[in-house]
């Protein structure tokens, strides 16, 4: 892989405004359709047969006017006041007299007429019916539908919406996510210490991001696809994008550093090795994202694909327009080392035959000095912190996971005041009566709103609605508790159980609404934990294997991203499902975890933490091949890519972290989960545990039986098989440095201009 790898980064160096171009038109055509032709995102998360689903396709297909979105207006009197005061009666009136005017609506409730007003009379709603899907009703409905309130208002009345029809628009591209880019580069700038150099990765990344995220928008004119996709999508792109452009510019200027060194071969080189690195984790990303298709969950697939398809477009772009852009700006790329001060740290790298002036190699003497310790105290940290995850209840946000000054929330609010919690968890009782003679139906569906009415945690139920021919009956149930409470959980089963009574009656039962939905989805997810999880393992174990030529390291690999998954699942449960620091992260109430949310951490949290052990590990591997030495390789592995890893998993943090402060209360607890997955896989695992157990391990790691050795493909992503070493000549041109390959046959002699290369940084 390598020697190919050096062949492409040196045709994309020479063909530079080439490859610049193509990018560039590519950018401009994908924009283009991306900005003209874009779809409509969806903010619904149905599954295929879940019953809370059938019973929705059923509606559609027998009682089209009970399927259709609706907006739920909730109106509040002053605290001394009343809705049934006449001048607040006619202001409501009124106002809902103009919203059966609205655009596509079929229906309007009276509150007066239906009841629909809380006992002290100071709070109500009504329901407003529209013709379309509550995911299609558009924009401009929901405007007019809001300034028709206007009298109300006006009487002195707070107004508020929810309802299934009124689900908020997801945004990006916020100030805190501005913040984590920002921050993103201040690391690089540390990091890299030039602010040209710093800059190269962000604009790469964002060329990549863009056409991911804009051609996403052109599919979802011909897949349906939730506004989540298109987030991820940007999250995930931009931060491997910023940290695959990192790796390969990174060992770029480490190369430079040395003043023999020819810009060109430089950068081959780079993308030979850094670049293997990149391809190898890439491609382990792009396989977990897109295994979120064994789940059989559509929306979730989609979603898994759209990131799988922008990470693809980071790993390209880091192995053409990354050495394209180097190329371009050449040897201002090359750092400013004083030569003095670079003869004297070679000199003393050649004395010591070992790796100075590296805060790394320091951290790698601690963790290997006293080994066992600190893989005991890690992994005993590690579970401690994954301890809130056995309390893991899944589902999807409510209205009250909503910010507290959006109208959804205060309408969630107000309900629960004027009518109990349970209000806002209604369900809905779908009672396919075909089946059942005509002249039993009626009774056998008032039988059922009895049944249903003694269920414990049932706090009422509605008269029954029918479709016109009557073969369709739509019974709504209030629970006791709020959508996201276990008990409201626990009943919806118990009323499922009453379905065996309906068939021997020749019906059908199924218990729907937005509530069942949200237990159904995690349900279904739960289920395909277990077999994603498997997978996945299963996939880290070839992968690292072929990689690596060895077993044991991959098993370490595998068992350290389990750690720090049972540790950002737990962390993510004590602060979005426990409600700890709350305040702090604007959460504005505690609830279930979304339910895709494990999955999606699975997934993604694998492909990263893949990403660091590769390059880590690399090294080490790179160094034990030319010394033989396994305690020297952990620590020159660690002191060659412990600052780079380091950068790569603070740019990660602040990529994810600035997704924490969105309002929306899913991209927010993927944003959490994922930057506190990140920092715990890197710096606690990666930095502290594999080194530890590499060193217990020692020659063991990197053992691997002869049947397996034998028919392992050889990959050689660490640069083992890459021409001599070309340096630039007094004419400007370049040659082979023979001098070079001779030290890396040479045993101890190639492990000297290692140590000096690494000595310059």
């Amino acid at each position: 892989m390598a020697s190919r790898l050096y062949t492409w980064g040196q045709w994309a160096v020479r063909r530079r405004g080439r490859v610049i171009a193509v990018w560039l038109l590519l950018l401009a055509v994908v924009g283009g359709l991306g900005v003209t032709l874009h779809g409509k995102v969806s903010n619904e998360f149905s599954v295929p047969g879940i019953e809370s689903q059938k019973a929705q396709d059923l509606l559609e297909e027998k009682f089209p006017t009970a399927a259709g979105g609706v907006a739920r207006v909730v109106f509040a009197a002053p605290e001394d006041g009343k809705l049934t005061e006449p001048k607040a009666e006619s202001a409501v009136a009124a106002s809902l007299k103009k919203a059966a005017d609205v655009p596509g609506v079929v229906n309007v409730s009276d509150p007066a007429g239906s009841g629909t007003v809380s006992e002290n009379r100071r709070i109500g709603y009504a329901d407003v019916l529209f013709r379309q899907s509550a995911d299609e009703v558009p924009e401009t409905s929901k405007d007019a539908l809001s300034e028709a309130m206007a009298q109300a208002r006006d009487a002195g009345l707070e107004v508020e919406f929810g309802g299934s029809a009124m689900q908020p628009k997801t945004e990006v591209g916020g100030p805190a996510e501005i913040v984590g880019v920002m921050i993103a580069f201040a690391v690089l700038a540390l990091a890299l210490g030039s602010l040209v150099a710093a800059g190269l990765p962000l604009l790469t990344a964002v060329v990549g991001v863009a056409i991911g995220v804009l051609g996403v928008q052109f599919v979802s004119s011909f897949v349906e696809m939730t506004s989540t996709a298109t987030v991820l999508a940007l999250m995930i792109g931009l931060a491997v994008g910023i940290d695959y452009a990192l790796f390969i510019l990174s060992r770029h200027r480490e190369q430079l550093a040395d003043p023999d060194t020819d810009v060109e071969d430089s950068i081959a080189r780079a993308v030979a090795t850094a670049g293997s690195a990149v391809v190898f984790a890439g491609a382990t990303v792009i396989i977990a994202l897109a295994a979120l298709a064994v789940t059989g969950i559509p929306f979730l697939t989609i979603m898994g694909l759209a990131a799988a398809v922008t990470v693809l477009l980071a790993v390209l772009i880091a192995i053409t327009l990354v050495p394209a852009v180097l190329g371009l700006f050449g040897e201002r790329l090359r750092p400013r080392a004083r030569r003095t001060e670079r003869t004297e740290r070679t000199e003393r790298t050649e004395r010591t035959g070992r790796t100075a002036g590296s805060w790394g190699l320091a951290w790698a003497r601690v963790v290997t000095r006293k080994p066992l310790i600190v893989l005991l105290v890690g992994v005993i940290g590690m579970l401690a912190l994954a301890l809130p995850a056995r309390d893991l209840r899944l589902g999807l946000p409510s209205y009250a996971s909503q910010p507290a000054d959006s109208t959804q929330h205060k309408s969630y609010d107000l309900l629960s005041e004027g009518f109990g919690p349970g209000f806002n968890a209604t369900l809905t009782a779908v009672v396919d009566t075909g089946g059942i003679p005509a002249a039993e139906r009626t009774a056998t569906v008032a039988d059922l709103r009895t049944t249903l009415a003694r269920e414990p945690g049932v706090a009422a139920v509605a008269p029954p609605v029918t479709n016109p021919d009557s073969t369709l009956a739509v019974v709504a149930v209030v629970p006791r508790t709020g959508p996201d409470a276990q008990a409201t959980t626990d009943l919806v089963h118990r009323l499922r159980d009453n379905a065996p009574g309906i068939a021997q009656a020749g019906g059908t039962l199924y218990i729907a609404g937005a509530t069942a939905a949200a237990i159904d989805v995690a349900g279904k997810l739960s289920d395909a934990l277990p077999l994603f999880i498997a997978i996945i393992v299963i996939l880290a174990l070839i992968l690292l294997t072929v990689a690596f030529r060895s077993l044991l390291v991959p098993v370490k690999a595998a068992l350290g991203f389990l750690l720090s998954v049972a540790a950002a699942l737990g962390a993510t449960v004590w602060v979005f499902q426990s409600g700890h620091l709350n305040g702090v992260l604007d959460i504005p109430s505690a609830g279930p975890v979304t339910s895709f949310l494990p999955v999606l951490l699975i997934g993604v949290l694998f492909g990263l933490a893949m990403d660091y052990e590769v390059f880590l590990v690399s090294r080490m591997r790179e160094h034990y091949e030319h010394t033989g030495s396994a305690s020297e390789a952990i620590t020159h592995g660690v002191a060659r890519s412990g600052r780079v890893v380091s950068a790569a998993a603070l740019i990660m943090v602040a990529v994810f972290g600035g997704f924490v402060f969105n309002h929306d209360p899913i991209i927010k607890s993927i944003g959490f989960a994922l930057a506190f997955g990140v920092f715990i896989d890197a710096f606690v695992v990666r930095m502290t545990l594999v080194p530890a157990a590499m060193a217990l391990l020692g020659r063991r790691a990197w053992g691997l039986p002869g049947w397996l050795d034998r028919i392992t493909p050889d990959v050689d992503i660490e640069g083992a098989k890459l021409p001599q070493r070309a340096t630039p000549t007094r004419d400007g041109e370049a040659h082979q440095d023979r001098e070079g390959h001779e030290d890396r046959e040479g045993g101890a002699d190639g492990e000297h201009r290692e140590e000096r290369e690494a000595a310059v940084r």
